[in-house]
């Protein structure tokens, strides 16, 4: 009886053991010699494709980081916005490396990585609107990305607006932002909200069309990256978290930031400050 006992705690302990190993994502990773990672490649200049390549500064950001797991490819699978975090949700993606707006709701159900980049949210105008400021919204067409927290940024504004006896003529929502900025040079809608960095590169690229309403409205927030929220994947998160903090203290993610954005956006490098909203 003592030894079938000893052998059923033994055999218990070799069981628990295996799926502990099981569980751990970052050596399934380094086992398989591939990450399965999601991504929105229409969020220029943070993911866009180029040559059939996913470019931008995330794109530089994941190749520094996978520096340090040699031996293991990166598969990115360019996903629609709305299928991202419902995708890493049901385990088709390992980790999503593309610009997640870190909102409360966000921190509280994913593992958040440590901020990339600010991601505040402003307007995007036509370059002779007369909308001078975001209280001049009122009676417009608005617009932002179906499912984003910018569009919840939006939201909130029509909040201000209405509390002032004001509201939008309508508020649209698209499937990426590019057709928004379509239907904004169009005429076809009055503003489009978006984070600043990536209206930053919209002006850049199309100055006689767009100009951008400052200062951003809404509170200060941060495009991290994201995990699932689980035991699995804690090893996976810590490891990106790893990354991103000694591309932060070292200057090359400012140095990346400055290539794409052409301006330098400093964010906490050792936590990712909660989310008010």
């Amino acid at each position: 009886m003592k030894i079938a006992s000893l052998l059923l705690a033994a055999l218990s302990l070799a069981t628990l053991s295996t799926a502990t190993a099981r569980a751990d994502l970052l050596e399934q990773v380094k086992a398989k010699g591939e990450i399965v990672i999601g991504t929105e490649a229409a969020f220029p200049p943070f993911e866009f494709v180029q040559d059939g390549k996913i470019e931008g500064y995330s794109a530089d950001l994941l190749a520094e980081i996978m520096k340090d797991l040699p031996g293991v490819k990166a598969n990115r699978l360019d996903v629609p916005w709305q299928g991202i975090l419902p995708g890493l949700a049901a385990g088709k993606f390992d980790f999503i490396v593309t610009s997640v707006t870190a909102t409360k709701e966000r921190y509280e159900r994913y593992s958040l990585s440590l901020p990339i980049a600010d991601a505040t949210v402003a307007l995007l105008v036509r370059a002779d609107s007369d909308i001078k400021a975001a209280e001049d919204t009122a009676d417009k067409i608005v617009a932002s990305q179906t499912g984003s927290a910018q569009l919840q940024a939006l939201k909130g504004l029509g909040e201000t607006l209405a509390a002032a006896g004001k509201k939008f003529s309508d508020v649209r929502e698209y499937v990426s932002f590019d057709e928004a900025y379509a239907d904004l040079a169009a005429g076809r809608v009055d503003a489009v909200a978006q984070s600043f960095p990536n209206l930053a590169d919209a002006v850049k690229k199309r100055p006689d069309a767009f100009r951008i309403i400052t200062p951003p409205f809404g509170p200060k927030v941060y495009f991290s990256w994201a995990a699932r929220k689980d035991e699995e994947s804690k090893s996976l998160s810590a490891f990106f978290d790893e990354g991103l903090r000694k591309l932060n203290t070292s200057g090359k993610m400012e140095e990346l930031q400055k290539k794409w954005f052409g301006f330098a956006m400093p964010v906490p490098a050792d936590e990712l400050p909660v989310p008010i909203q």
